[in-house]
């Protein structure tokens, strides 16, 4: 009985940014616990790859490739899915980019590109999806924030200001939303070992800092996400709503 309560089968999840990263090892995580998956990437060839390899390990597995800052894009892809009889159960808004400068350096543009992608991408993916499981009652959406929904450090400075209004957005969300039997959560991951912070784990002054302060003492591994996107995914999480799931090794529990 606990353990049917994190089964997936028979739902469908759509994860962006999954061909690659924290995207694909959650995307893996779904699978094996049973869900259909929706693969999604910008790069077409890339997105198509990674399905075939689920399909090649026997899980259900389909490619959809669009840019998630894209809106009419986002449309399209939903209209594909409404015209292949898809229904998206879970959504996983994980798509994300990094640029680091200082903020008196930020141009508009570079503040904007980064906004778009980490924020504004998950409230349009967010509001396709919510659009089409208001009707059926039910549906999960989890939205991937950062130690940066709570934390600030130099140069991620819009980064910082996205992914602290992903927290609020999943608020937001959790409270429209709630009462047509939909659960809107975050998990904010710490830092983990990613392509995206493969400059940060090759510098010896940051990996000093960083080990002095997480309680750990190391740094997280993609799959360690899995087990809190699996609760929020599955109907072990009924009752959770608004929610934010820090994944980071206790780093926020630290003075």
């Amino acid at each position: 009985m606990s353990t049917s309560l994190f089964d997936l089968s028979g739902k469908t999840a759509l994860v962006t940014g999954s061909s690659r990263g924290l995207g694909r090892a959650i995307a893996d995580g779904f699978a094996k616990a049973g869900a259909r998956l929706v693969i999604n990437g910008t790069d077409q060839a890339r997105t198509q790859a990674a399905a075939a390899e689920f399909r090649a390990a026997g899980h259900q597995a389909e490619a959809s490739a669009f840019d998630v800052t894209d809106e009419a894009a986002v449309m399209v892809a939903f209209e594909r899915l409404d015209a292949a009889g898809i229904a998206v159960d879970i959504l996983v808004n994980n798509a994300g980019i990094q640029h680091r400068k200082p903020l008196v350096e930020f141009t508009s543009a570079e503040w904007g590109k980064v906004i778009a992608t980490n924020l504004t991408s998950a409230f349009i993916i967010g509001r396709e999806a919510a659009k089409r499981m208001i009707p059926r009652g039910r549906g999960k959406i989890i939205n991937i924030g950062s130690l940066a929904s709570e934390l600030a450090r130099p140069t991620v400075g819009p980064y910082t200001a996205a992914k602290g209004g992903i927290r609020n957005l999943t608020r937001a969300m959790a409270v429209e939303w709630a009462q047509h039997g939909i659960q809107a959560n975050a998990i904010g991951p710490g830092y983990m070992l990613t392509d995206m912070n493969q400059a940060l784990v090759q510098n010896p002054d940051f990996n000093n800092w960083l080990m002095s302060r997480i309680p750990s003492k190391r740094w997280g591994k993609p799959d360690e996400l899995v087990g809190a996107a699996i609760f929020l995914a599955s109907d072990a999480s009924t009752y959770v709503n608004g929610q934010t799931i820090y994944v980071d090794g206790g780093m926020l529990a630290a003075m």
